[in-house]
Parts: structure tokens; C-alpha cells; sequence
């Protein structure tokens, strides 16, 4: 008997973060790293789909409604329908008018679109007994190709130059695949580099990312320069001119200082530099990376769609694309993206960190390693060390790689414990006095943050 879609269940999960300052950036001083979280129940009582969109926080009931009333579209469809028409289905979810029109190909109801998705992948892959990679790395490119939408993107990829990529890669999957079983992907750490932390811990943990077998680095930036050139200084006095760090503005600068700040910083010998401007600005991020080459320019976590990262790649404008796992409109959104960079030759460096976003996209990370790509040492993942204990399957680095994922699914399904205790806010954590004092506090300093900008006005 066929197994049908039968409801879902969401939950508003944050994790107080802020506290320790993990996550801290220029941008984000204060982020309480938290996920709007979706099961798909099926009419198998063994078998659902999870998935999640990340936030930072407030607004996470926000997403969690935008989902609702998304996945409420696809309950009631049979598993092996949804599978042969994920492309047709991905298109009704980010293609309704009514929703569209408050943020087309971006914004709450896009990324809600690829929490139903990845939560539908998470069952087809569970269906089928295999690890997403694995599925995604078993499918034809006939459907594969199937899957995205190219709509706006044919003028840089259409789906015939689609198809020729995915099978030029074909006669290469299993050499692929067995060198990833063996050596895994590449990863690099930003677990130092929080803009909160004192030199001390960030040494201490820079010297332990080396010990664990990491080769790259990553550093938060942009609050002072003065301070950037500090804490670079003492970070190269540590590991040396050649020991690859890479620096993250999270988006603080205009183009102008941009260019300035990182030119200023050229001595430090950057690996790259990320987001150094608004993520919807190509054109900006285009002029900075002309300005500051050799350095190369590196963004992809805000990138709504596809568009904006076909538009990145058309004007040169980066040289290392970071797809996020819950920023686009899930895996078919990814693949798309994927693809997208093959065409143009930029290797495809996934952002990761969050809440449980190294879990998810290691997958892609692995499917782009087996079945597009193949193995290059331009590949990082990125790896901060936040948060795994609270999913089945945790990510697993070993001497800098991630070994991949044998569990069945995405690696995206939670520990119930971990729900019960951080469910916003009623569970366990929330429901304490150190919860309800921790919340209290972030309203209290937002409405003390507004109330002075109100004065400035």
C-alpha cells in the first residue's frame, strides 16, 4: 500500500547561545542560535521527515508559521508522487502568487519553501534506506535536471548544459564515492573566531583547531580595524606567515570601506574575505573583488535564490560560493547552485555552523564530491563546534575532514530531549528561572537598543 504524507508538526526551538557569546560577529552581537523546526509524519508510523530553517533568534516564530502554511500544501500526497515530481512540487511552493508577492525568490516563505523540501528529501532518503548524499549521488542526471526550476537562470545555465556536467561525472561516481568513504571532505573551523571572545580563548582555540587536523581558519572582523589588526597580528605570531586564515565581515561595510578595510589587511596574507558588503549587492561585492584581488571575495550564506549567486558568478564578482542549506529553497534550490558554479568553475565552499547546518550540508557538500565536481582541495566545509549533541546522527570531523553520514535521511532530525528542553517558550530550559531571566533580558535590551535609536531620530 502506498505511504501518504499525513500531517506535521512544528516546533519553536532556541538555544541561548548569546550567553557565551558564540556566534558573536560585527553584525550579530548577540545571537541565541535557534530553529523552526518541521516533522512530516507519513502514514507509516516508522517513517517522517524532519527539517528546519535556521535563525538567530526572534522571528523564529515568524518562519515557523510561514512553513505551516506552505507544508499544509503537500499533505496527503503519496511519497513515490512527491519523489518522480519534486521539481513540479518545488515550483507550487515557491511560485505561489499570493505569497510571492511579499518577497519574490526570497524572505520567510522562500526558506519556508525549503524546510518542506529538505524535510521531503529527509523522507526520500529514509524511504530508500540511504544517507541523502548517497541519493542524490545515485540519481540519474535526467533527474536531477528534473528537480530544478531554471527559470531566470538559463541566460548562465540552461538545463541541457545541466545535463552534459552531471554526465561528464557519471563514469566517475563510484571512484568518487569510495574516495570519500575513505577521506571524507575537507572542512575549515570558525569555532575561534567569534568576535566576543578574548585573545586567550581564541588562541586556545586556534592551536586546538590545528591539532585537530583543520587548514584553514576563520576570524570574525569588522567592528575596528584597529582591533582587526590586533587580533590578526597575534593569530599570525601563533601560526605563522603561511597557515591559511580567512576573515568574515558578516556584511558591516559599505563598498568604499570595504575596499579600504581589506587592502589595509593585505599583510596578514588572507586566505579570502566573506560577506564584505550587503548580500543583495553584486554589483558592490563585484568592484570589491577587483579592488582587493588577489585577495579573493566569499559570500553565499544570505544569498536568497539563485539568481543573486547567477549573478554573482556573471560578474566575476566572487571567487568561492558558500550555499546554505536553509537560506534557499532546499536541496532542488542547492542543486541548481551547485551546478551553477561548475559551470562557471568556482569551487562551492558550504556555510555552516548555526543550528545543525553542518549536518544538512555536508550532503550537498558530499553529492557535489561524488557526482558533479569531484574531490579538489578548493573544497572547504565550513565546521563550528555548537550544538551537534542535539541531533541522531552529530557531523563527524576526523583530522579535518567530515567522514559522511552512513545514517539514513538528511541528518537533520533532533533529539527529542533536545526539543522538550528548548521548545520556545515552554520547555524545560525556557520554563526556568535561568530561561525566563535570559529571555527577559533580550527583550529588554532590544527595547533599550530601540528606544535609544528612537531618541536619535
Amino acid at each position: 500500500m502506498p505511504i501518504t504524507l499525513t500531517n506535521l508538526v512544528l516546533h519553536d526551538i532556541r538555544f541561548p547561545t548569546s550567553k557565551s557569546l558564540d556566534g558573536s560577529d560585527a553584525m550579530n552581537a548577540a545571537p541565541d542560535y535557534s530553529a523552526a523546526y518541521l516533522r512530516i509524519n507519513t502514514s507509516d508510523p516508522t517513517l517522517h521527515g524532519d527539517s528546519f530553517i535556521f535563525t538567530i533568534g526572534r522571528g523564529n516564530e515568524i518562519q515557523i508559521q510561514a512553513i505551516k502554511i506552505l507544508a499544509t500544501k503537500i499533505v496527503g500526497f503519496e511519497i513515490e508522487y512527491a519523489f518522480k515530481n519534486i521539481g513540479a512540487i518545488a515550483k507550487e511552493l515557491s511560485g505561489d502568487s499570493q505569497l510571492r508577492w511579499l518577497g519574490a525568490d526570497k524572505g520567510v516563505f522562500h526558506m519556508g519553501a525549503g524546510a518542506v523540501l529538505n524535510a521531503l528529501w529527509d523522507i526520500f532518503a529514509k524511504s530508500r534506506g540511504v544517507p541523502l548524499w548517497k541519493l542524490l549521488a545515485s540519481m540519474s542526471p535526467e533527474e536531477l535536471v528534473a528537480a530544478i526550476d531554471f527559470r531566470y537562470i538559463t541566460d548562465a545555465l540552461t538545463a541541457d548544459e545541466a545535463l552534459a556536467i552531471l554526465r561528464k561525472a557519471v563514469p566517475h561516481r563510484a571512484a568518487n564515492e569510495a574516495l570519500l568513504l575513505k577521506e571524507g571532505v575537507l572542512a575549515y573551523t570558525t569555532t575561534p573566531g567569534w568576535l566576543g571572545y578574548d585573545d586567550e580563548k581564541m588562541l586556545r582555540l586556534t592551536q586546538e583547531a590545528i591539532d585537530s587536523g583543520f587548514g584553514l581558519v576563520k576570524y570574525k572582523c569588522g567592528k575596528s580595524l584597529e582591533d582587526d589588526r590586533r587580533r590578526l597580528t597575534k593569530i599570525r605570531d601563533l601560526v605563522g606567515p603561511d597557515f591559511p586564515i580567512a576573515i568574515d565581515a558578516n556584511q558591516v561595510w559599505d563598498v568604499e570601506v570595504a575596499i579600504e578595510w581589506i587592502n589595509t589587511l593585505k599583510e596578514f596574507n588572507l586566505h579570502w574575505v566573506e560577506e564584505p558588503t550587503h548580500p543583495d549587492d553584486v554589483i558592490g561585492h563585484a568592484r570589491i573583488a577587483a579592488a582587493i584581488a588577489p585577495t579573493r571575495v566569499a559570500t553565499g550564506e544570505h544569498a536568497s535564490s539563485r539568481i543573486i549567486f547567477k549573478q554573482l558568478l556573471q560578474g566575476n564578482a566572487i571567487k568561492v560560493m558558500q550555499i546554505d542549506a536553509t537560506r534557499v529553497a532546499g536541496v532542488n534550490e542547492n542543486l541548481a547552485n551547485i551546478l551553477l558554479a561548475a559551470k562557471f568553475g568556482v569551487p562551492v565552499c558550504p556555510h555552516a555552523g548555526g543550528v545543525g547546518l553542518c549536518e544538512i550540508v555536508q550532503h550537498l557538500a558530499m553529492f557535489d564530491a561524488v557526482a558533479v565536481t569531484g574531490h579538489h582541495f578548493n573544497r572547504v566545509v565550513e565546521f563550528v563546534d555548537h550544538l551537534h549533541e542535539h541531533f541522531l546522527e552529530p557531523a563527524n570531523i576526523v583530522n579535518g575532514a567530515y567522514r559522511p553520514p552512513r545514517r539514513s535521511g538528511a541528518s537533520s532530525e533532533m533529539v527529542a530531549q533536545s526539543i522538550q528542553e528548548f521548545e520556545f517558550p515552554h520547555g524545560t530550559y525556557w520554563s526556568s528561572p535561568a530561561g525566563i531571566s535570559h529571555a527577559r533580558a533580550s527583550r529588554m535590551n532590544t527595547a533599550e537598543k530601540n528606544q535609544r535609536n528612537g531618541a536619535r531620530g
